[in-house]
């Protein structure tokens, strides 16, 4: 991928040689998470920017196709009381987050993937979609074995997401196109960082043409 042009060949290439960056691969039972494709993190001026906008637009595909082979779906907002009672390490380095309460549309999931009946929203407050939530547990009973992950941002909750998914057992595949960073450099680098360690990155139309053949070869239950 294009990431890989950003690094020089020389560190590239110790990446290779030390062994990382194989493919982990997809299973036979997918779902779908959208990390944080709010409102607030769609506008640049509140805590947007970059491609996140972007990724949004690349979204709609992939949970079109997500909703038409029945993949079970989660989104995530990050949600704080209204009197910031739940206040916590991550709002004293970022604390403008304290503003995402319940009835801030700016908490809100973006009009272009408005979570339909029997998909999941999970509020959080940490940059993990696992982190203090029952996210594991509810793909555990939808027989989920393979996490397809998109969201906002890259190098913050899509990759605590990332880390933690594969730390509760889930092949994971990241959308390569539908994640998003306020800047180009941490969403690049992540990228880079989560193929070495922890994902396979794919585009969208590669998901949705992998899938496919995994249901024309009755692979996928």
């Amino acid at each position: 991928m294009a990431d890989e042009a950003s690094l020089s060949h020389g560190e590239g290439e110790i990446y290779h040689r030390q062994g990382f960056g194989n493919r982990s691969g997809i299973g036979d039972r997918p779902g779908l998470v959208i990390v944080d494709f709010v409102n607030g993190f769609a506008d640049p001026t509140v805590f947007g920017g970059g491609n996140i906008r972007d990724a949004i637009v690349e979204t709609q595909g992939l949970l079109g196709f997500a909703r038409s082979a029945n993949w079970p779906v989660a989104f995530t907002r990050v949600v704080f009381a209204d009197d910031a009672s739940d206040a916590n390490v991550f709002t004293r380095k970022v604390p403008s987050l304290l503003s995402l309460t319940e009835e801030n549309p700016q908490s809100a999931v973006v009009r272009e993937l408005a979570p339909r009946p029997g998909e999941l929203v999970l509020r959080k407050r940490l940059p993990s979609a696992f982190a203090g939530t029952d996210l594991a547990a509810w793909l555990t009973k939808h027989n989920v074995d393979t996490l397809v992950v998109v969201g906002a941002t890259t190098s913050g909750c899509v990759r605590a997401t990332v880390v933690d998914a594969m730390g509760s057992g889930f092949l994971i595949v990241v959308a390569a196109d539908c994640v998003g960073d306020r800047a180009e450099g941490p969403h690049h680098a992540s990228l880079f960082d989560m193929a070495q360690k922890y994902a396979d990155l794919m585009t969208a139309q590669d998901i949705r043409k992998s899938f496919v053949e995994k249901y024309s070869a009755g692979g996928v239950k």
